[in-house]
């Protein structure tokens, strides 16, 4: 694992960002206007020990102005599940689905027993899972040159492999995530403990405002699901048969439609409501043409008011593609306790002509991984036996805007089939809820009759404009 802070480290640099830090601190205590203020801020020292003071107030808003880019190199998915669920970090991934991953390289922990400390086997161990891990790679090679897309041939590919990552957050974010992995729950993995000292090592050299907060607030490991484990016995996992709407905001498209009334004319509800209904009165039309209206506004803050929760089941190879989306409330489960390893898709493109490969592969996994935990190898050490076509059950809830947007990405055909499907299925179940918001939830083609693909283009816009011409 190598970490590296991209810019903002030379003296200027350091003293630049310190600065911007400092002056917002000053700007709403201080006279002057903002360029004065900044004027002021000019004495590094000084700017710091003002930026500590603040932050130690617990006014922590000022430390958003320090906006910080990381370079990771050889980090796990387990990495990348995991910060990509810091919903204000921005992160470019190197994609699954276009490059060949069986040079990756991948990540062999220590393993450790039940008392976290180094297995008595630990090299024994190491040895085999070294071994069964590149017989998972060579399965994905052999897939990949059998003409079976990248894409597919991931679903094998165990969560020990190399990612790289491109991060960006402000140094808020920062503080949350370097505190959770160097002492929280998540500090039990090892590889997300280095990374919290490996980016601890960085913000004492280059963010040092941050080191006497970060060393108050150390957290401490804790079961938050002790006391509902004390009440109930885990069941089995059982994986979801689809995507399924489990709740929603009743009467949505009236929501909608109302919401406008009242945001553009500033009057009550109730008012809202009677224009609607003389609306509908002189034009039948009138509610669909007006959530039109609001579907292609640039804002769409209307939709903002109705909302949607669904239960998705999903692969790991395919849980980015939905995670990325940040403006959605995602629970995503803990990589422990071990989920069901018995629980795992296979793609079509395999299951035609590579099935027994494939599950041959994946039941040789699973075999292994339970011989690792009979000898009483630690859980947090496990993690790594998990495969791409690992299903999980994943819960989310998403505003009507969001909605829109995650349609309008993943319902292309460019989409990948297993995401594809998935918001094809979330359009579909809110379009019997919300009729009118409904017709807008689809790929651009469907609902715009327009295309942002360029060459890429599938071809379906051309066909459906052509239909649209002879009606």
């Amino acid at each position: 694992m190598k970490i590296k802070l991209i810019g903002g480290t030379t003296k200027d640099e350091l003293e630049t960002r310190i600065r911007k830090v400092a002056a917002a601190g000053k700007l709403s205590r201080f006279p002057g206007n903002v360029f004065e203020v900044l004027e002021s801020c000019d004495d590094y020292e000084n700017n710091l020990k003002l930026i500590k003071r603040i932050i130690k107030m617990g006014h922590k808003s000022i430390i958003e102005h320090d906006y910080l880019v990381f370079a990771l190199n050889d980090v796990t998915p387990i990495v990348e599940q995991t910060i990509i669920g810091n919903r204000l970090t921005s992160f470019t991934i190197k994609s699954r689905r276009e490059v060949d991953f069986r040079t990756a390289g991948f990540y062999v922990p220590e393993f450790r027993n039940q008392n976290m400390e180094v297995h008595e086997k630990n090299e024994e161990l190491k040895e085999k899972f070294i071994a069964h891990s590149k017989m998972l790679f060579n399965v994905y090679g052999d897939l990949a040159d059998s003409g079976i897309n990248k894409e597919d041939a991931r679903f094998i590919l165990p969560y020990c492999f190399h990612s790289n990552i491109i991060m960006g957050l402000n140094a808020r974010e920062l503080e949350k995530m370097v505190i959770s992995f160097r002492s929280g729950r998540l500090s039990r993995i090892t590889e997300l403990k280095e990374l919290g000292d490996k980016l601890y090592e960085i913000i004492e050299e280059s963010i040092p405002y941050l080191v006497p907060n970060i060393k108050a607030q150390e957290e401490h490991s804790q079961n938050e699901f002790e006391y509902l484990e004390s009440m109930e016995k885990r069941p089995e996992i059982k994986i979801a048969p689809k995507v399924t709407l489990i709740s929603y905001t009743p009467n949505a498209d009236d929501v909608i439609l109302e919401s406008n009334i009242m945001y553009h004319y500033q009057c009550s509800k109730d008012e809202a409501r009677k224009i609607l209904d003389n609306m509908t009165k002189k034009d039948k039309n009138a509610k669909e043409k007006l959530m039109q209206n609001i579907l292609h506004k640039e804002e769409r803050r209307e939709l903002e008011q109705v909302s949607f929760s669904f239960q998705i089941p999903i692969s790991l190879s395919i849980l980015t593609h939905l995670t990325r989306h940040r403006m959605h409330a995602l629970l995503v489960p803990e990589f422990v306790p071990m989920w069901n390893m018995n629980n795992y898709i296979v793609p079509e493109s395999i299951k035609a002509n590579y099935n027994e490969k494939f599950v041959n592969a994946v039941n040789e996994n699973i075999k292994v991984c339970e011989e690792f935990r009979k000898a009483g190898v630690l859980e947090e050490d496990l993690i790594y036996f998990y495969l791409g076509a690992q299903m999980l059950n994943v819960i989310t809830t998403s505003n009507g805007r969001n909605t829109q947007w995650v349609c309008r990405m993943r319902c292309c055909n460019k989409a990948q089939w297993q995401i594809r499907f998935v918001a094809k299925e979330m359009a579909k179940q809110v379009a019997e809820v919300a009729p009118l918001l409904g017709k807008g939830l689809g790929s651009t083609c469907m609902t715009d009759r327009v295309c942002y693909e360029g060459k890429e283009c599938c071809g379906l816009v051309d066909k459906l404009i052509e239909a649209d011409n002879k009606k």
